[in-house]
């Protein structure tokens, strides 16, 4: 059966066109509560939202939907995508789900669910879901249908949970941070928790109006973080995604700290103290072999998954990992959580920046990126990739970076594209690589 609604994370789309309507999030809350309707208790489902103004309508029919099949409702208001998840366990309920486009623009929104163990949800289970979008469900009786209530502590639940991810003897007092929280989900929780650990905290990004969400702020738009970091004299700069389940982080000089960094820096030092598991780091396809060279000489491996957080997290899961993440900034610590967590992801760097007594351009900085290439291509029908001629210059771009370099080619699985990636020691080769199999595609696709 093919998706129609669920993507590589939840469903998203364009608020009041498509798949992100009132009418469709009713439903996805009564085949969800259908779907976890499971045993004699009293069910229950967990829902959070990030600050786009369309979360109202998104949450209020989500209630609807669950309510009417006899699903008790617990409302969070906005919090991080990881703070559901834990609660999800926490309150011991039956799915959770969180309201949230993540990086988009605020005309976005989606809806991510989660099971009762705070996993996102499996293959099977989406598309049981799926199934159930085009029936008639089963309503409660009159007499069973459930109940909606709003927790006042959960943002002070998800502080607590978050400063835990650290020994208790670690502060970060003396360090200056420029928090930038997009006008997202963590606007309140994650520099609350920096200052609570004794943190100068300078925050941006956390005046959320309801359109405002991901604009010219947080992890895809670096600017003004770099500014207030160097303008302030900071010692680090942390910027979040809108449902801050990743980070970017800035260094004092206003430099970039991507996520294969920050896996390198965490990933090494856990294996310094004996608690990584895996032998290694799970990241996708498109991490830097830099990163992949720099663990090797460490003793350590790199796991390559698909591109999408949920993929890294079934390698980790299947390969016994507790480290993994995207170079975007997904950062996956199964040790103090089931999904990306930004602000616990940030919190490991700033210990690490406090016990090493290193400036954040010293210590963030551990390996040089090779050379690194990505093109996008698009055409009108068939696919491409299977044409001869297509095959005999991909086959020729492998010959000439064997050794040298890494070739990735993959269909985008939401648009007529075709992405095309290469990275290597020599920049001039990576672009000519990428160029010629471009234009080979671009010349069958014509």
């Amino acid at each position: 059966m093919g998706r129609n609604y669920f993507g590589t994370d939840g469903i998203r789309g364009l608020t009041n066109a498509g798949v992100m309507t009132a009418a469709v999030a009713m439903k996805v809350g009564q085949a969800a509560g259908t779907r976890f309707l499971r045993g004699s208790h009293r069910h229950r489902v967990v829902i959070g939202k990030d600050t786009r103004l369309s979360g109202y309508m998104i949450e209020n029919a989500l209630v609807a939907g669950f309510t009417s099949v006899g699903m008790d409702v617990v409302l969070t208001g906005p919090l991080p995508t990881p703070a559901i998840a834990m609660l999800t366990r926490e309150l011991r309920a039956d799915v959770g789900v969180m309201i949230s486009a993540s990086h988009n623009p605020y005309q976005d929104n989606g809806i991510k669910l989660f099971g009762p163990d705070g996993f996102k949800l499996s293959d099977a289970d989406e598309l049981a879901i799926e199934a159930m979008l085009g029936q008639e469900l089963a309503l409660a009786p009159a007499t069973d249908i459930g109940r909606a209530r709003r927790i006042e502590d959960a943002r002070g639940r998800y502080i607590h949970a978050v400063k835990g991810s650290l020994p208790d003897d670690v502060r970060l007092d003396g360090l200056k941070i420029v928090v930038d929280c997009a006008h997202g989900a963590a606007y309140q929780v994650a520099p609350s928790a920096m200052w609570e650990l004794g943190a100068e905290v300078i925050a941006v990004g956390v005046q959320p109006n309801g359109t405002n969400i991901n604009a010219k702020c947080g992890s895809t738009h670096l600017e003004l973080i770099k500014e207030t970091v160097v303008a302030s004299g900071a010692d680090i700069g942390i910027a979040l995604d809108g449902d801050a389940d990743r980070l970017i982080v800035v260094d004092e000089k206003g430099q970039t700290v991507d996520g294969d960094q920050i896996m390198a820096l965490i990933g090494t030092q856990l294996a310094a103290r004996g608690d990584l598991r895996g032998g290694g780091v799970v990241a996708t396809v498109m991490s830097n072999l830099g990163l992949e060279r720099y663990l090797a000489g460490h003793g350590l491996t790199l796991e390559r998954a698909r591109v999408g957080d949920r993929y890294v997290l079934e390698m980790m899961k299947a390969g016994g990992f507790n480290v993994g993440g995207e170079q975007s900034g997904h950062m996956i610590l199964l040790d103090h959580g089931t999904t990306g967590d930004g602000t616990v992801a940030a919190l490991q760097v700033l210990a690490a920046l406090v016990q090493s007594g290193k400036k954040a351009s010293d210590l963030l900085h551990l390996f040089d990126p090779v050379p690194q290439l990505l093109k996008n291509v698009r055409f009108g029908g068939g696919k491409p990739l299977d044409d001869a001629r297509v095959k005999s210059v991909i086959a020729d771009a492998e010959t000439q970076l064997a050794g040298k370099g890494r070739l990735v080619i993959r269909p985008s699985g939401t648009e007529p594209v075709i992405r095309v990636m290469a990275e290597g020691d020599d920049a001039a080769q990576v672009e000519k690589v990428v160029d010629a199999i471009c234009a080979a595609v671009q010349d069958v696709a014509a």
